[in-house]
């Protein structure tokens, strides 16, 4: 198996690392380094940590965010240490799967952070190579019912943190379908933005049923298959 390299020199990642952290601390938003892809995993040379995916560099790593460039220069001096932002603070995210977050994403003929004539919402959006949309907006609130039982949408708030680009995952980089730029940093309210959320998922629902009886049965998901009897796993335990 060949595994995905950088699309950029490691000395290159580490300064366009260093200076979206910092265009980030700029409009207040902290920000915390994670592990690196090292060709094949993401590491964070700590000989305790058994973590293969993306991960915070430390354990307490809420009260290690920071907005200082001094921190930065230290964080972002030898690795490409992935760019992570905490949520539940100056924002929330929602992870969704890319065919509904297409559908979630239009123009802003109405402005950003406003609904726009098809229910859409338009708001920083980061997609990742595997497959993922996260859709960034003002914390607070709570999911609505037609999305807290998806186990395919997952909500970011206190206690949680989503890459940022131009993070490089074993997968590939995470990159901005919708930059913060773009759009003036500005924010969509959450409720405005799940109710545009759901009202793709019904688009989606209807345009399903609308296929041929084969088609549906082609594109649904397979049945889970019956758990075999659970094991005890073996605790894993530090080396002395």
């Amino acid at each position: 198996m060949r595994w995905p390299q950088a699309p950029f020199g490691k000395g290159l990642l580490r300064r366009r690392l260093r200076l979206a952290a910092q265009r980030f601390a700029e409009h207040g938003w902290a920000v915390m380094p994670g592990g690196y892809f090292n060709g094949r995993r993401m590491a964070c040379d700590r000989t305790n940590c058994f973590a293969t995916s993306s991960h915070p560099l430390y354990d307490d790593w809420e009260t290690r965010a920071s907005v200082r460039s001094e921190q930065f220069d230290q964080w972002w001096s030898e690795r490409p240490h992935a760019l992570l932002l905490p949520t539940g603070y100056a924002f929330d995210v929602l992870e969704v799967p890319a065919l509904l977050g297409s559908r979630a994403v239009c123009g802003p003929p109405t402005g950003p952070g406003r609904a726009t004539s098809a229910g859409r919402v338009r708001g920083p959006v980061a997609v990742t190579a595997a497959g993922s949309w996260m859709f960034l907006m003002r914390s607070g609130g709570t999911l609505a019912p037609e999305l807290d039982h998806r186990v395919d949408v997952v909500r970011h708030s206190i206690g949680s943190w989503i890459p940022a680009p131009p993070t490089v995952l074993p997968d590939g980089p995470i990159r901005w379908k919708v930059s913060p730029q773009s759009i003036g940093w500005q924010l969509p309210d959450p409720d405005e933005f799940q109710s545009a959320l759901v009202q793709a998922l019904v688009a989606l629902d209807a345009s399903f049923l609308d296929l041929p009886v084969s088609a549906r049965r082609r594109l649904a998901p397979k049945a889970l298959p019956r758990p075999a009897a659970l094991k005890p796993t073996p605790t894993l335990r530090r080396a002395v």
